[in-house]
């Protein structure tokens, strides 16, 4: 068990470094070696998890979609806007998530690693939120929700980079909240429009409730 425990952890430890070093170089510049310096670990250990910087680096991107997990909401529509900001509150501090945004974004990654299957997974999470919300009558009748997913998650995608180049992604919060601030009156019923949370700060407060300080997802 403590063997087990051990490979575990060596295995984390390479994948935080490995985002890292992918979030500061890319694909391209990104060596195996890089990551052994940063992760502290031997050549053996990395390639006992990890055969090849391909598989590496498709590791990194498959633990994307946890990073946006919030809990169930009884107002889908809440849960959605939950779930950007939690994930942009995370981008600002997770190496990994760093690097796996990153990769998502890099167009030089070699045809072994799929850097859009974090683009198809995020639209069919939403998606089936938004049935859901369709379902329980939160959207108006005139909402397309392939479109409207699809909308959202490129917006997403290119708010993320220009709020990273521009500030380090310390405004993060408030251009995803202004995001929302438009995106939402085409989506929502007036009923419930009012009701929902879309503030800057929505993802702290999200996340003091469901972590412990200084936890990871």
């Amino acid at each position: 068990m403590a063997k087990q425990e051990r490979a575990i952890r060596t295995r984390r430890a390479i994948l935080e470094a490995a985002g890292a070093v992918f979030d500061e170089h890319g694909y391209t510049a990104t060596t195996i070696s890089m990551v052994l310096e940063r992760a502290e670990v031997t050549k053996g250990a990395l390639y006992f998890h990890f055969p090849s910087k391909e598989s590496l680096a498709q590791a990194v991107l498959d633990e994307q979609l946890p990073f946006g997990v919030v809990p169930p909401n009884p107002c889908k529509l809440q849960e959605i806007i939950d779930i950007t900001f939690v994930f942009g509150q995370r981008l600002m501090g997770n190496a990994l998530l760093q690097g796996s945004v990153r990769l998502t974004v890099d167009q030089c990654t070699p045809p072994g690693v799929d850097h859009t299957g974090p683009y198809r997974q995020w639209a069919e999470l939403l998606t089936g939120l938004m049935q859901q919300a369709r379902d329980q009558g939160e959207l108006l009748p005139t909402v397309e929700l392939k479109d409207t997913v699809e909308l959202l998650v490129g917006a997403f995608a290119g708010l993320q980079q220009m709020s990273r180049a521009l500030t380090g992604r310390q405004d993060l919060g408030h251009r995803i909240s202004v995001l929302w601030s438009h995106i939402l009156p085409s989506l929502a019923v007036p009923g419930l429009l009012m009701g929902l949370d879309s503030e800057p700060d929505r993802g702290t407060r999200v996340l003091a409730d469901i972590e412990p300080v200084g936890a990871e997802p």
